[in-house]
């Protein structure tokens, strides 16, 4: 059975995911990282992806104000910058059911002010695929149990798993979709928040979209969606 974390009743779709098994985060060491808090009190992850531009699940869809900078989202640390979404652009063939084209770009008020606490993330440069048993980490403010918030971001390590093996888990995986978890450890499941990056040698390959309540977890594949990403954003993006 899919695991479903409900963000609310009326998106029963979305996902509330979890770090089991992870470790708080060295402060501001993952300076890409966006709490993405939502109209009815939840919080989604994020990454800026460009000074004015973060990318999230598309599952997360929802009346958003984008903090960065932060490491503990319950005080208002000096570092942090809120700003405000001017334009959602949701990708236009995402499905709820399936959960596929999960992915959804959000166009900032304004520009944040890039320093150390605050960075974009690169993005894939191709549409290849990661190899299998590629190393990678997730982090997010997701659940660190079953009822309990992270207030300070936690990171955990992931490994990609083979298409074939995660098929025979998730029929619905598709090119849109990546496979990933921990080995180890019993209830990773999709962990970190919703929309956060999946970041493979220090490029954002996936974002945090769905999972049973086992590993692995179900990620959206970035590189797949590049020709969309590049419509949207335009020369924007660094490196296009």
């Amino acid at each position: 059975t899919i695991v479903f974390y409900s963000i609310s009743v009326c998106l029963s779709g979305a996902l509330r995911s979890q770090i089991v098994g992870g470790h708080e985060a060295k402060p501001h060491s993952r300076p890409y990282m966006a709490a993405l808090k939502i109209s009815n009190g939840f919080l989604c992850g994020g990454f800026l992806v460009a000074p004015d531009w973060v990318m999230t699940a598309a599952h997360c869809m929802e009346d958003i104000t984008v903090t960065l900078g932060a490491h503990n989202i319950n005080e208002p640390e000096e570092f942090q910058q809120v700003l405000g979404v001017e334009t959602y652009y949701n990708h236009p063939e995402y499905n709820e059911v399936s959960m596929t084209n999960d992915i959804l770009l959000l166009k900032l008020t304004a520009k944040a002010q890039l320093n150390k606490y605050v960075q974009v993330i690169p993005l894939p440069k191709s549409s290849s695929d990661i190899p299998t048993d590629t190393k990678c980490s997730i982090a997010g403010w997701g659940l660190i149990d079953k009822n309990r918030l992270a207030a300070k971001l936690f990171e955990t390590n992931i490994t990609i798993y083979s298409r074939r093996k995660c098929l025979n888990i998730y029929p619905q995986l598709n090119d849109g979709m990546l496979c990933a978890g921990s080995f180890h450890q019993l209830k990773d499941s999709s962990q970190g928040d919703s929309g956060g990056p999946m970041i493979c040698n220090g490029v954002a390959q996936g974002i945090v979209s769905f999972g049973n309540s086992a590993p692995p977890g179900v990620y959206t594949r970035i590189a797949n969606y590049l020709p969309w990403i590049k419509k949207i954003m335009g020369s924007l993006l660094p490196g296009f």
